[in-house]
C-alpha cells in the first residue's frame, strides 16, 4: 500500500510563484502556524505593528476551536454529539452552517454539509490508512441529508441523531475572509493569506503588478505548476484528488468523498480551481464542482457572475471557464 499525506506549504494546490522581497523592519512580516489540519501562512507586505500578526493568530485559534470536527468542545462537535437535541452556538457558526446548506441545495446534495458521518470513517492522516468497513460506510451514507439540519435563532438541531456536520469544505474559506476583513480594518492593503491552499491575494504586489499563482500539476512530487494565473484582490482555491490520498491494490482513494456512495468521488477530474472575491465561495464551489463532475460543474460556473474556474481532467488537460479573466 502506498499513501501520501500533504501538510507542507509546497503541497498546496496553488503555488505563489512570485511575491515581494527586499523589505526590512516592519514590512514583509509573516505569521505561520499549523491549524485546521493544515499549514497557515499570513504574510503582510505593508508596514505593520507586531500586534497585527498577533491578531491574525488569535483569530485563527478562535475559529479552530469553534469549527473543528474532532475537538470535543468545539461548537461543531457539540452539535454532532447532541444526539438530536438543539444546541446553542455562536452567530458565526450559524452563518457557516447556513452557507453549507446553501451549497448543498445548489448542488442538489452532490455537496452535503452532513457528510461528517462518512468523513469520520476515513482517516487519510493515519500512518497506514485503509478502506473503512463496507457496512459502516453504507450505514453512514443513510445519515447524510442536509435537510435534517434545523436552525432556529441561535440553536442548531440535527433531526437525525446519528447525522454529523463536517464544515471542512467551507470553514477555511470563511476564516480566510475574516482574516482579510481584520487586516483591512488594521489598514493593511497588501498581504497574502494562505490556509493550506485557500489563498487570498489582498491588493496587488507593492509595485502594482498582479500576483502570479501556480496551479499544481496533479501528483507531481515537487509541486510543479501545470499552469499559472494572474490575479489581484481575489481568492483562489483548488480541490484536487492528489492533496490527500492513499493507494491500495493499485487504486487511489482520495479525500473528496461522495455523499451518495460514501467512497471517494469517481469522475474524470483531477482538480477544480475557483477564482472569485470570496474565499468561502471559492472553497465551497471547488468541492461542489468536483463532486458535480466536469460537465455539470463547468455549466454551473458559467452561469455565475464574477467566478472563474480551471478544471484539470485526468488526462492532464486544462479547461478554462467561459470568459476566463486570469490567464498569463
Amino acid at each position: 500500500m502506498r499513501y501520501r499525506r500533504i501538510t507542507a506549504l509546497l503541497a498546496a494546490s496553488v503555488l505563489i510563484l512570485s511575491g515581494c522581497s527586499g523589505f526590512s523592519g516592519k514590512r514583509n512580516q509573516t505569521y505561520t502556524d499549523t491549524l485546521f489540519d493544515t499549514v497557515v501562512n499570513v504574510r503582510i507586505y505593508d508596514a505593520a505593528d507586531d500586534s497585527v500578526l498577533k491578531g491574525c493568530e488569535e483569530l485563527c485559534k478562535k475559529y479552530d476551536a469553534m469549527f473543528s470536527r474532532t475537538a470535543e468542545d468545539s461548537e461543531i462537535s457539540r452539535i454532532n454529539n447532541a444526539g438530536g437535541a438543539p444546541v446553542e452556538v455562536s452567530e458565526e457558526t450559524i452563518t457557516l452552517i447556513e452557507k453549507g446548506i446553501y451549497y448543498s441545495e445548489m448542488s442538489n446534495g452532490a455537496f452535503d454539509i452532513t457528510i461528517g458521518s462518512i468523513s469520520s470513517l476515513w482517516d487519510f492522516k493515519a500512518e497506514s490508512p485503509s478502506i473503512p468497513d463496507a457496512a459502516a460506510i453504507a450505514d453512514a451514507v443513510s445519515h447524510v441529508n442536509y435537510k435534517n439540519i434545523m436552525i432556529q435563532d441561535n440553536t442548531v438541531r440535527l433531526l437525525d441523531p446519528y447525522a454529523k456536520l463536517d464544515v471542512g469544505a467551507v470553514a477555511k474559506g470563511y476564516i480566510a475572509d475574516r482574516l482579510r476583513d481584520y487586516l483591512e480594518e488594521e489598514g493593511i492593503d497588501h498581504a497574502m493569506i494562505d490556509l493550506g491552499g485557500n489563498i487570498i491575494a489582498m491588493g496587488s504586489k507593492l509595485d502594482g503588478s498582479d500576483y502570479n499563482i501556480g496551479i499544481q500539476k496533479p501528483f507531481d512530487e515537487n509541486g510543479t505548476p501545470i499552469t499559472s494565473v494572474k490575479l489581484s484582490d481575489k481568492s483562489i482555491v483548488t480541490s484536487g484528488v492528489y492533496q490527500r490520498y492513499f493507494e491500495q491494490d493499485s487504486k487511489i482513494y482520495h479525500h473528496i468523498l461522495d455523499p451518495a456512495t460514501g467512497y471517494p468521488c469517481e469522475n474524470n477530474l483531477y482538480s477544480v480551481t475557483i477564482i472569485t472575491d470570496s474565499s468561502l465561495t471559492a472553497d465551497a464551489l471547488s468541492t461542489t464542482c468536483f463532486l458535480l463532475g466536469y460537465e455539470k460543474g463547468m455549466n454551473l460556473i458559467n452561469q455565475l457572475n464574477n467566478v472563474d474556474a480551471v478544471f484539470i481532467t485526468n488526462d492532464n488537460q486544462i479547461h478554462y471557464s467561459k470568459n476566463f479573466q486570469h490567464k498569463q
